[in-house]
Formats: structure tokens, C-alpha cells, sequence
């Protein structure tokens, strides 16, 4: 087991791996909108928050030697269901042709203030 780390994405707030990679699986934390060069959370709208929550799973992805083509399945958090149809827009710029698996589940709260996170598990090559 080796535990993933880059400065592309934000630190860990908690204690955690940013991924863990078992094996030719990677297994990423949740990533919310931290911006990594500034520590803030990137809030503007729904739509630019997602956009840096997807940049910091790439970065991860990317560190642990696999990429967004290689997602096998995504779990994604909401705080609210009413950014579902915003969320899978940028979503879906991100993700392309063999779509991985996926649940989104409301949630009460995130940590940080985040109104949205997304985990995944992918598939090193």
C-alpha cells in the first residue's frame, strides 16, 4: 500500500491520504474546491466550484499514476440535490466516452464550507 501525495491539490484537512494506491487501484479521497496555491475554497457558483474539485482529483489521479480516463467509479456529494443538473454539466466535460460508475447522494453538510465533493476509485497503467 502507498500513500499518495501532491501539492497540485489541497492538503489533507484531516487525517488522511489525498489517495492510496493498492496494487494497480487508486483509491482518492473526497476533494472539495480548496484552491491549492491560495487555501481558499473556490465558492463563486456551483459550476466554478465543481470545475476545482475536478481540477484537484485530476491532480490527484494524476500523482498516483492513473487519470480520469481510468475512473471506474465516482461517488459525488451534494449539499443541496438543486446543483445535480450544474454539477453534471461540468461533470460531463470532465468525463467523456466510457463513463464510470456512479452514485450522488444529498448530504447535510461538507467539510470547509464545500457544497460539493467527489471520491473516485480508478485503475492504474
Amino acid at each position: 500500500m502507498q500513500s499518495i501525495r501532491t501539492d497540485k491539490a489541497p492538503a489533507p484537512i484531516g487525517p488522511y491520504s489525498q489517495a492510496v494506491k493498492v496494487d494497480s487501484t487508486l483509491y482518492c479521497s473526497g476533494q472539495v474546491a480548496i484552491n491549492p496555491v491560495s487555501g481558499e475554497m473556490q465558492q463563486a457558483s456551483i459550476a466554478e466550484e465543481t470545475e476545482q474539485v475536478l481540477q484537484n482529483l485530476q491532480a490527484v489521479l494524476k500523482a498516483g499514476g492513473s487519470g480520469l480516463d481510468q475512473v471506474a467509479k465516482c461517488s459525488i456529494f451534494l449539499t443541496d440535490m438543486g446543483y445535480f443538473h450544474e454539477v453534471n454539466e461540468v461533470y460531463s466535460r470532465y468525463f467523456t466516452g466510457n463513463f464510470p460508475a456512479r452514485e450522488t447522494v444529498a448530504v447535510k453538510a461538507l467539510p470547509a464550507g464545500a457544497r460539493v465533493e467527489i471520491s473516485c476509485v480508478a485503475v492504474c497503467v
